[in-house]
């Protein structure tokens, strides 16, 4: 499994921004501005905290950010049964909403699960190379060069070998 680049790249990530988006357009009009600011912050939140934790640069920082956002799924689900028993959403509206959110909370817990058990560390969770691993790439590509400019015929003239920067 290649590693993501970009937190815009995660399914978790894209499912909240398409509930966020749906949550503000459906709460819009709404006049209770204390109820739409508190389940839009909730739902900001998800996306939010997907995105700064992918940012973090650690596993146990993701991880964290991930619980934070997994736990404002909950709270708007929580927060589209209050809308629906006061009358703010129908019952279609309603089932649709909070099944996407539960969607979400599934989709970040199945992720914790997996950066969790990642042997993956790092930054972007890349485990870093020790420094004994790092001499042994050190000495693996002193001697790839050597043989490249020793053997011009089978390198070709100029031969080059990578560094380790890729790895």
């Amino acid at each position: 499994m290649a590693t993501v680049q970009r937190f815009e790249d995660l399914l978790c990530w894209k499912k909240s921004r398409e509930l966020t988006k749906d949550i503000y357009k459906t709460f819009a009009e709404c006049k209770d501005r204390g109820f739409r600011d508190q389940i839009q912050r909730a739902a900001v939140s998800i996306i939010s905290n997907i995105s700064e934790g992918f940012e973090s640069g650690t596993r146990d920082g993701f991880v964290n950010y991930l619980y934070i956002a997994k736990a404002s799924s909950g709270e708007v689900r929580a927060q589209m049964y209050v809308a629906y028993d006061v009358g703010y959403l129908n019952v279609e509206i309603f089932k649709d909403l909070k099944n996407r959110a539960e969607e979400c909370s599934r989709l970040i817990a199945s992720f914790i699960k997996s950066v969790k058990s990642s042997p993956n560390t790092g930054l972007q969770r890349k485990r870093e190379m020790s420094s004994d691993e790092r001499k042994a790439v050190d000495f693996e590509l002193h001697m790839k060069r050597e043989l490249a400019r020793s053997s011009p015929k089978l390198y070709g003239k100029g031969g080059s070998v990578a560094d380790y920067s890729a790895l």
